[in-house]
């Protein structure tokens, strides 16, 4: 079940990834706005923003049809879309009041918002269930034109026929709970953006904080906050709450953290911690892509992450309390920070700077004083030389000339067992994600030698290996060496 779940949260970054395209185009669009409110460009730029944020559902459907898939075939990608046209059109308001003959305005409100990420995520869940169950059944020679791949968008449409059937007397029931889940948070006003951010942080080992965000981030419970936010459409002061307070974190706390962690490493170490920290401090700052970061510490000092996870809590609280509001497409970097300076919806934005300059020195000298008073065993303070040695290897990881991230991919797979060991590799934003045959096989001294943040083993037969924004390029050349 956590494998599937983990697939399931890697699948979700496919469609997220878009996300940025979003936030640069309505970002660009509003900056222009934000000097003529009938600038042609302006409007131009900003509905091409917004026609993706007004389709996630489907983008969410395609995605994860995709990722979920065996193969990775285009076959299934039609799937999730067949089967989202098909869902969604058979339980919209249109074809709801006909079934029960009312007028289209007497129709629950339920079937208004029903081509939503939530109905996204189950659509491309059964879609990809649908291939990898019929992409390779044949069919007798009168029908051999519809078997294999063909027949597998197919399956998936009548499968939709039956998840309409269902959805149309659950789907009521699910929305009022989603709603009343989303209103009973958002209710609460700063302390629910606060509790937000704190579960969203602890979240992260497990990559399910994707489920969290679906609720407040997008229209699963009708609060929509980065929709809402980069289409300019939301309340000024309110909307962005749930994601304002991530900026000060992203672009300024955790790199203190990381600041604080270089300078309690042991000496004969610095050297290593100070290219890790670095690296993975410039990406949490520019990019919001703080999982090197977080990795590099949460399992060798956990109880310093639930640390980090209470002060993101109270970084959000803090920012919906005075209002400062801004938003992202991607994550709370400072990329997306510049894109939405100018959008309409930002409140005082340069005051998440002010903040984010407090939480640092939070960071730095609290990260600082519990490394050392518990003696966490953060980057440079580990036990034994796992990571400092690494005579060993050092011709194939740091090679004078080639192709690094295929040397660094070759070191990782040995380290994972190799073929003999290692059964799947799969990955998602930051992390490796592999199956092995036999944990005691995996070397995670050789893997680390690599200058990878770290390792997460998650089950019996299950590791994850934290390598940062460049893993789809190491899995890459991994695959390359898979027989």
């Amino acid at each position: 079940m956590m494998k599937w779940l983990q697939s399931l949260g890697r699948s979700l970054m496919l469609p997220v990834a878009v996300l940025p395209a979003a936030a640069i185009l309505a970002g660009i669009g509003n900056w222009i706005l934000g000097f003529s409110d009938d600038n042609i460009v302006g409007s131009f730029l900003l509905t091409a923003g917004t026609s993706i944020l007004d389709n996630l559902g489907l983008l969410f459907a395609v995605g994860i049809a995709i990722g979920l898939s065996k193969d990775k075939h285009g076959a299934a990608a039609l799937s999730g879309l067949v089967g989202f046209l098909v869902v969604t059109n058979l339980i919209s308001t249109d074809s709801v009041a006909s079934l029960q003959g009312i007028d289209v305005d007497a129709v629950n409100a339920a079937f208004e918002q029903n081509d939503n990420v939530f109905i996204g995520i189950i659509t491309g869940v059964i879609s990809a269930s649908m291939y990898n169950r019929f992409s390779g059944v044949k069919l007798p020679d009168a029908l051999a034109f519809f078997s294999g791949k063909r027949l597998a968008p197919i399956m998936s449409a009548a499968a939709m026929v039956v998840l309409a059937a269902v959805l149309y007397f659950v789907w009521p029931v699910v929305y009022s709970g989603l709603v009343a889940f989303g209103e009973s948070i958002s209710s609460l006003g700063a302390v629910g953006a606060g509790l937000y951010g704190f579960f969203n942080r602890l979240l992260i080992p497990t990559g399910l904080h994707h489920a969290l965000n679906s609720v407040f981030w997008f229209d699963v419970a009708g609060i929509d906050d980065i929709g809402k936010f980069l289409s300019g459409e939301g309340e000024k002061g309110i909307t962005g709450m749930y994601q304002a307070g991530f900026f000060p974190i992203m672009m300024f706390g955790l790199p203190a953290a990381a600041l604080a962690m270089y300078h309690t490493a042991k000496t004969s170490r610095k050297k290593t911690a100070a290219s890790l920290m670095l690296a993975a401090a410039i990406a949490a700052f520019f990019t919001g892509v703080t999982e090197p970061l977080e990795f590099s510490f949460m399992f060798l000092a956990p109880a310093l992450y639930v640390v980090h996870a209470l002060l993101t809590g109270l970084s959000l609280f803090v920012a919906a309390t005075f209002q400062w509001t801004s938003g992202f497409g991607f994550s709370a970097g400072f990329v997306d920070y510049t894109l939405s300076f100018t959008n309409p919806l930002a409140n005082q934005p340069i005051m998440l700077v002010v903040q984010g300059l407090v939480f640092a020195v939070i960071y730095y000298f609290l990260f600082r004083f519990l490394i050392v008073k518990f003696n966490f065993k953060t980057p440079g303070r580990e036990e034994g030389d796992e990571i400092e040695n690494t005579e060993e290897v050092e011709g194939t990881t740091v090679p004078s000339e080639g192709d690094k991230t295929a040397v660094m991919a070759n070191t990782i797979y040995e380290g994972l067992g190799g073929d003999e060991n290692v059964t799947s590799v799969d990955y998602c934003t930051t992390r490796l994600r592999v199956e092995v045959k036999d944990m005691d096989k995996v070397d995670e001294g050789k893997i680390k030698s690599t200058g990878v943040p770290g390792t997460n083993v998650v089950g019996t037969h299950n590791i994850q290996v934290i390598v940062g924004t460049s893993v789809q390029f190491v899995a890459d050349e991994i695959e390359k060496l898979r027989k």
